[in-house]
């Protein structure tokens, strides 16, 4: 029998229920929400969301999450993490992203063990299965715990259970690392970051609330929704000239327009099999 998302989010509290207390890596993002909220909701004050600063996301979504924790009466411990001080991140080959949720992973760990929490939850869904998604290995090899996974819940599932609590981010786009936006095998620094953030941020601007700036040397690759290609045409002379005072030589629109993980669609079969020591 098919569960519903109702029986999925009993079977959540269900897991949730006997973990006594429980650290949330919380991002404000939508998933991560309804861990720290079903949390609250089984555990009460046995309960802390640990916001991570990082080098690789805007500081605004850093102090959004911060906000929106508060707001929930769950207890909240900022911190940060270092990736451009880590050389397996730096590289930005396909198993960075395996090495920059080991850092993330193993910093939570210290903390959970130095404040007496038994889980460090995440809000890994089912849908980061189906992509290719190295931070699972790093995920399971430190033991940190997605419930959303383990009960079976997709995004759409997961908005709809958001919805209905009455959280305002049910709808909220999803954000990734600004590393996502760069070619594996282009190392990481904090200028390239910049430039993509900072052309990513002037698109937004115009009214396009999903949009990507991919980095290809001289080369920026823009994606928004193919619905919205048309109107962004319209504003090419400002993005183009944008754009280059950023430092890119060129600009170009991706017919296909926005999806997560283009980078991805790139990558041989056997460079997807992540190998660690």
């Amino acid at each position: 029998m098919n569960k519903t998302h109702h029986d999925k989010n009993r079977h959540l509290g269900e897991v949730i229920s006997g973990m006594g207390r429980v650290m949330v890596a919380f991002s404000g993002g939508v998933d991560s929400t309804l861990v720290l909220k079903r949390a609250q909701e089984e555990l009460g004050d046995q309960v802390i969301a640990v916001v991570v600063a990082s080098e690789l996301f805007r500081e605004e979504e850093f102090d959004a999450a911060v906000t929106l924790a508060t707001d929930m009466g769950v207890d909240v411990y900022q911190t940060e993490i270092k990736e451009l001080e880590d050389e397996g991140i730096v590289a930005n080959n396909p198993d960075s992203w395996y090495h920059s949720k080991k850092l993330l992973y193993s910093h939570l760990n210290q903390l959970a063990k130095e404040m007496g929490y038994h889980y460090v939850l995440d809000g890994m869904i089912m849908d980061d299965v189906n992509d290719f998604r190295p931070g699972l290995q790093a995920r399971t090899e430190a033991g940190a715990r997605s419930v959303l996974q383990e009960a079976g819940l997709y995004k759409n599932e997961v908005r709809e259970l958001v919805k209905n609590l009455g959280l305002p981010v049910w709808n909220k786009p999803a954000s990734c690392s600004l590393a996502s936006r760069i070619p594996y095998g282009t190392t990481l620094d904090k200028q390239k970051i910049a430039q993509v953030d900072q052309a990513e941020r002037f698109i937004a601007k115009l009214g396009f609330e999903m949009v990507r700036v991919r980095y290809h040397d001289q080369i920026a690759r823009i994606e928004v929704n193919p619905a919205e290609i048309a109107e962004l045409v319209q504003h090419r002379d400002k993005i183009q000239m944008k754009l280059t005072s950023l430092g890119f030589s060129y600009v170009s629109i991706d017919l296909r327009g926005y999806r997560t993980g283009s980078m991805n669609e790139v990558l041989p079969e056997e460079s997807k099999i992540i190998e660690v020591s």
